[in-house]
């Protein structure tokens, strides 16, 4: 990782802010050099305030490239204190020996306000501020640094968890079941010759909900209402090929329907109920989709019909299908330790249900609002 700039560990009004805050030093610098030296406060402010500022700036930009140079972590403890403790001095020497030629300046004026006769104590103490003010310099770079350091890769790890989400949802978009798309079409073609206005219906279905999958992205959450709107379209479009065989039931309270979740995580839920559960049932079943909202979390329960023997299988499938797993990776890379999947059978029932927290639009930061539709 590369080493931050100026402008990144300053900010835009960092060095702005250095001003002000040097100045103050200046003025404290003044009034101990008035009373150690005896001396009139122009006098003292005269010596001390053009050599401070001219101190601050040397200081601030040499400690920043000393600090880049001798990087923490990098270099041995006792080397960087022998380095900055060297530099202090010096600095302190220099900053001296610049107020002392200052003062030989002023005092060549021939005036009572400019230059201070006995200087001695005031270049003493100068030389010990410019030693601490140095350090306290350096101190305040590497922690600027490291904190520019700390954000840059919270930047990048940001960066990282979306492309993964993004990389999930194309993943879980190649994942939807081609036989799908293929029992569609053929469904599609069987209700062409007996009903082409059915045929039609099912056509803009399946286009309507091919064109929402693709226009969607990982890191913008859509709400409860648009998801089940886009689960709803899937189911219709197995009813065409299931007929009464499948049935379907929904019920989301009005609170669940506003919050926000990640797109196309019902979607591998209710495809596993038709495939796995509805599709080996001869007489058919029911798939239900319900969601309430209770306090701060959203709970979300997916349920099929499923026969006495896959009852059994379900209940010894360690890890769940490849959707379940999807959803689980999705919603711990999204929600880390606040979400919760968790699956079973109950009386030839298998119920999937997660549990989310409950956000709102209101709520949610403005750069993961609602999906806009597919234009």
């Amino acid at each position: 990782m590369t080493a931050p700039t100026a402008g990144a560990v300053f900010g835009r009004y960092g060095l702005v802010l250095l001003i002000p805050a040097w100045v103050l030093v200046a003025h404290v610098l003044a009034l101990l050099t008035r009373f150690a030296c005896d001396t009139g406060w122009t006098n003292s402010i005269l010596l001390v305030l053009p050599a401070t500022l001219l101190y601050a700036f040397a200081c601030s930009f040499s400690t920043y490239y000393m600090c880049r140079a001798w990087p923490l972590g990098q270099r041995r403890g006792l080397s960087i204190v022998a380095v900055f403790a060297t530099g202090a001095v010096l600095a302190g020497a220099g900053w001296s020996a610049l107020a002392a030629l200052w003062n030989a300046v002023l005092l060549s004026f021939g005036v009572d306000w400019a230059g201070v006769a006995a200087a001695r104590p005031a270049l003493a103490l100068m030389f010990a501020s410019a030693a601490i003010l140095f350090g306290l310099a350096a101190l305040g770079h590497y922690l600027a640094i490291e904190l520019a350091r700390v954000r840059e890769s919270e930047r990048r790890a940001l960066d990282a968890r979306l492309m993964a989400q993004d990389a999930q949802l194309r993943m879980l978009r190649a994942q939807i079941d081609p036989h799908f798309l293929f029992n569609s079409l053929n469904s599609i073609s069987a209700l062409t010759g007996i009903d082409p206005q059915g045929a039609r219906a099912m056509t803009i279905k399946l286009a309507d909900f091919f064109r929402q999958t693709l226009c969607m992205e990982a890191d913008r959450k859509v709400t409860l209402e648009a998801e089940l709107a886009l689960t709803l379209d899937f189911l219709a479009i197995e009813q065409v090929r299931f007929g009464e065989r499948l049935a379907i039931e929904h019920a989301v309270s009005a609170a669940a329907a506003r919050c926000l979740l990640l797109p196309m995580i019902l979607q591998p839920l209710v495809e596993n109920a038709v495939k796995h559960g509805i599709g080996n049932l001869r007489e058919g079943g029911v798939v239900r989709v319900q969601a309430e909202r209770i306090g701060s979390q959203l709970r979300l329960l997916v349920e099929n019909d499923i026969d006495g023997a896959g009852a059994t299988q379900a209940a010894r499938a360690p890890g769940g299908g490849m959707g379940l797993q999807n959803v689980r990776q999705r919603l711990a890379a999204a929600y880390s330790e606040q979400a919760a999947v968790h699956w079973g059978v109950q009386a030839n029932m298998f119920r999937v249900e997660l549990i989310l927290p409950a956000q709102t639009p209101q709520l949610h930061e403005a750069g993961a609002a609602q999906e806009a539709p597919c234009a």
